[in-house]
């Protein structure tokens, strides 16, 4: 789990950026109840037509909901931009890497086996019915269609630090979820996997390796938590962040890989990646993880010019393997 001074200060990082922006303090408006619509304070309070045609006081806007320009809390009707999809594509790939990481670590085999290859396919399909569930019952249920409500800037994924307390005669409670449902959503998805895990896991490795298989669903029961307390600190950072953060692990996550091999020569790596399939499949999903970061980093706006950059994910492992000679530890001296 994050050591907890991390954590403080990524959260003094945090309060620090969104409150970059003050809100006024001073500002006069309509309290309670009203007739008609009027204008409320901070960025996120709104009003909500009540069934007698009157609006309520200014507050949270409920769940779905999120303040107009006239402070009236609307129904959201957008879908998932390109780039909303690929964070919460990230987002599934975070337990999924972490649970073949532990079942990898756990195996302590240089080889695939039926074992592992078992216990990889169970990962897979235990995140996998996480994301498929998660998905049906966001809203609209049971549908694999998503409606939220649109991304606007990094405020927006912590309201509660934007209350407003106008001409200080007390502050008024406007957090809700102004992002709605990519925030929830990811908590959903987390418990699932957890769920999922304890459901197929346990079993399916007391048969295939009964001293080592639960060292695995141990490290699940440390590392899912602590993805879910990341997330519900760090989410709008991460919202902005991820596709460089998977580029640069993927590079640093690359450069390990090799430098665990045994034969470190130009001839040794290069045979290594052909002829064991292992690293050839280890070194196929660094490719792809550096790919999907440079997809995010680019959206693909201009079609044949960043898809032409997805053709630079093998230069990594290349400048590793041509420079190998020179940081060989055997040849110092």
């Amino acid at each position: 789990m994050a050591h907890p001074w991390s954590l403080l200060l990524l959260f003094v990082g945090l309060c620090a950026v969104t409150h970059a922006y003050k809100e006024p303090k001073s500002f006069n408006y309509e309290q309670g109840v009203v007739k008609e619509l009027s204008h409320c304070p901070g960025r996120y309070c709104g009003r909500t037509r009540l069934e007698n045609g009157s609006w309520s006081a200014c507050g949270a806007c409920e769940r779905g909901l999120r303040r107009d320009n006239r402070s009236a809390c609307v129904e959201c009707h957008d879908e998932p931009e390109f780039y909303d999809v690929l964070y919460l594509g990230f987002m599934g790939l975070l337990p999924l890497t972490f649970h073949l990481g532990c079942i990898d670590a756990a195996a302590k085999r240089r080889t695939f086996t039926y074992e592992v290859i078992a216990l990889y396919g169970s990962a897979i399909l235990e995140v996998g019915v996480a994301a498929v569930v998660t998905l049906l019952v966001t809203e609209p249920i049971g549908s694999f269609n998503i409606r939220s409500c649109k991304v606007r800037k990094l405020a927006d994924w912590y309201p509660l630090l934007h209350n407003p307390n106008p001409n200080y005669e007390g502050k008024l409670h406007c957090t809700q979820e102004a992002v709605y449902p990519l925030y929830s959503m990811v908590f959903v998805f987390y418990t699932l996997c957890l769920m999922v895990m304890l459901t197929i896991r346990p079993v399916l490795s007391s048969k295939l390796m009964p001293n080592r298989g639960k060292s695995a669903i141990y490290s699940a029961l440390y590392f899912l938590p602590a993805l879910i307390v990341v997330h519900a600190i760090g989410a709008g950072l991460i919202y902005y962040s991820f596709p460089y953060m998977v580029i640069i692990m993927s590079v640093i996550s690359n450069a390990a890989h090799f430098a665990f091999q045994l034969d470190q020569s130009m001839p040794g790596l290069l045979k290594g990646c052909v002829r064991d399939v292992r690293n050839l499949v280890i070194l196929l999903g660094h490719w792809g993880l550096h790919a999907y970061g440079i997809i995010a980093i680019t959206q693909l706006t201009e079609g044949v010019l960043h898809g032409s950059l997805c053709a630079l994910v093998p230069l990594p492992a290349l400048f590793y393997i041509l420079t190998s000679r020179f940081t060989d530890p055997s040849n110092i001296g």
